[in-house]
């Protein structure tokens, strides 16, 4: 274990409906790092990342930024993880402005429109750093898909947690949107958090990522830099393919090619 990780799972298991889900997931990461979280279908990523932040009944021990998770109360909680979940559909046609402003709910915040200044501040950061200001008076249900993903990512940064939890943030979004959502949670990691986010594109994980966790049947099979992680026999023997490998402009690059 590491004498600096800020999140600390031992033997992290989770049963649903008499199956196991996860069993025996331990790990130790640190911030400043983006780790990726990758694996087949029904791996259980989703709901290792829940259980992470406790919002999925497991056992196992957690401890993050050196306490434990079962001894913090839910607003606490709150503070120390920001979640952003899979689809982050928004269904109220409310200005970009007001959506990110519910990041601030765990600090406080009751209403969108009367923020103090702290929290203020903090909105107006989250959105320069989503790149979405510009959106600010736009009702988000006006924005094209890969615009409400930003302004999403933007109401998890406005939350200013340690950890942030990402699961497939760049599902459905054209490749332009892919690599600026994957740039902005990089630039979180060099800020300074902890982001852990779940994806099915080896590609984006392996250029962006600083660890690679990968998930099989519920355990964790591999953990390391990108090109250990994923090394040939791990493609191999989990996700039965091969991939083309390369660096470009110092980056690594790995692109599922075949199936075997």
């Amino acid at each position: 274990m590491s004498a600096n990780a800020f999140l600390v799972a031992q033997a992290l298991g989770v049963t649903l409906g008499g199956r196991a889900v996860l069993t025996d997931v331990s790990l130790s990461l640190s911030s400043r790092h983006l780790v990726a979280l990758v694996g087949p279908n029904g791996a259980g990523k989703t709901t290792l990342l829940r259980a992470l932040a406790g919002l999925q009944p497991s056992h196992g021990t957690v401890h993050v930024g050196g306490e434990a998770l079962s001894s913090l109360p839910l607003h606490e909680r709150a503070r120390r993880f920001a979640y952003l979940p899979q689809g982050h559909v928004v269904h109220w046609p409310l200005p970009a402005r007001d959506i990110v402003a519910l990041g601030r709910i765990p600090h406080g915040a009751t209403d969108p429109t009367r923020l103090t200044v702290a929290d203020a501040e903090a909105v107006h950061r989250a959105m320069q750093a989503a790149e979405v200001v510009e959106f600010s008076e736009r009702r988000v249900t006006e924005l094209s898909g890969g615009e409400r993903s930003r302004v999403a990512l933007a109401r998890v940064l406005a939350v200013e947690a340690p950890v942030m939890l990402a699961d497939e943030p760049t599902a459905s979004l054209d490749p332009r949107y892919q690599i600026d959502v994957m740039a902005n949670l990089r630039n979180a990691a060099d800020r300074g958090m902890l982001v852990i986010l779940v994806t099915h594109d080896l590609g984006l994980a392996a250029r962006f990522a600083d660890i690679v966790l990968v998930l099989s049947e519920g355990r964790l099979v591999a953990v390391g830099p990108p090109t250990d992680a994923l090394s040939e026999k791990v493609m191999a023997e989990v996700f039965r393919i091969s991939a083309y490998r390369a660096e470009h402009r110092r980056e690594a690059v790995i692109v599922p090619w075949s199936g075997i």
